[in-house]
């Protein structure tokens, strides 16, 4: 194409040129969303959340056998041998007399028994007068039935041995067992806590 003449130098002829941005083209990570394996995470998922529930639940219950039982609570406060100063002499004369009843023998201060099982307390006491033993349970005087006996020999003049037996032991025999010997110038006493185990054949 010829050029006038006298314009050659006024305009400046470019040939035409695609002013676009290049495409740029990214790669991309192609996700398989087929329902396949939407299926098999699904699957995966779940197992790992069972598989997590059942390991709390070992924990848990390794944790509460790792625990100790908590033992029985009672009310009654543990009976010990009652000593101490009186405020005169003649009181302390009497109470301290040495023929007043005391109790020589008793059974072990705690004791745990199996259910099902016999459990028996032991008690002598001496005195002059001989003394008179009584048992207690948890505050309250106990009398012989069908599945507690109670047992009583006079070993000499002055002394007395009595036998608290329960067969066959419950949870409802668990508590504060107290044996007490009196007699006309002192009183003696012992307290026997006990709490039930379970015995596993």
């Amino acid at each position: 194409m010829a050029v006038p003449k006298g314009r050659q130098g006024s305009r400046l002829f470019m040939p035409l040129v695609n002013l676009r941005p290049p495409q740029l083209y990214r790669e991309s990570r192609q996700v398989n969303t087929s329902p396949c394996c939407v299926l098999i995470d699904t699957q995966m998922l779940l197992k790992c959340a069972l598989v997590a529930t059942l390991i709390l639940l070992v924990l848990q219950t390794e944790a509460r056998r790792a625990r100790p039982r908590p033992r029985t609570k009672s009310k009654v406060q543990i009976g010990l041998p009652i000593t101490g100063k009186y405020r005169d002499p003649e009181s302390d004369q009497y109470y301290n007399n040495n023929d007043g009843a005391k109790i020589l023998l008793a059974s072990h201060f705690d004791l745990e028994y199996v259910l099902g099982h016999k459990i028996a307390f032991l008690c002598t006491a001496k005195g002059t007068p001989r003394p008179h033993i009584t048992w207690f349970k948890d505050g309250t005087e106990i009398f012989a039935h069908h599945y507690l006996h109670i047992h009583e020999w006079m070993i000499e003049d002055d002394r007395v041995k009595s036998k608290l037996e329960i067969d066959p032991a419950t949870q409802m025999d668990a508590g504060v067992y107290e044996c007490t010997a009196d007699n006309m110038y002192s009183i003696d006493r012992r307290s026997f806590k006990t709490d039930f185990s379970i015995a596993f054949d």
